[in-house]
């Protein structure tokens, strides 16, 4: 059966100047000003579309992850990923930079890095991110 998450987000004013919150609907965890410098230059405590897709890129990849090892034997102490989202005014979403680091227990570094590197391909997130080119770096901690 599907999940559905809902969220919206209701905007004032024109794209330069104007201002937005995103609320966050299925959780409820809360309302998020957003505003065009947030994304274009500083975020000055505000959001952007963009970060809130690198904390679900972030999210999806490491839940991937730790799918991908625990399938091969290697359930994971611990994976801490940081997505960095590039967005190019007058272009848009370009790229999607994911570098994890993992504590697992009885792997090698390079079977975490083919774990990784598949589940930056196949993690939901990635595939619906599709048109953009996703880089993932990982490094397997002792």
């Amino acid at each position: 059966m599907a999940t559905i998450r809902k969220a919206h987000a209701v905007w004032s004013g024109d794209l330069k100047a104007g201002r937005g919150d995103v609320t966050l609907d299925s959780s409820g965890i809360g309302t998020y000003p957003v505003t065009w410098k947030a994304r274009s230059e500083e975020s000055g405590g505000l959001t952007s579309p963009e970060e809130l897709i690198a904390a679900a890129h972030s999210a999806c990849f490491s839940m991937a992850l730790s799918n991908e090892l625990g399938k091969a034997g290697h359930a994971p102490d611990r994976i801490e990923t940081h997505a960095e989202v590039d967005f190019i005014p007058g272009t848009g979403i370009t790229t999607s930079k994911l570098s994890v680091k993992g504590k697992v227990p009885g792997i090698s570094a390079d079977d975490f890095e083919a774990a990784a590197q598949n589940a930056g391909k196949n993690c939901p997130v990635s595939k619906a991110l599709g048109g953009i080119k996703i880089e993932v770096t990982a490094t397997l901690e002792s």
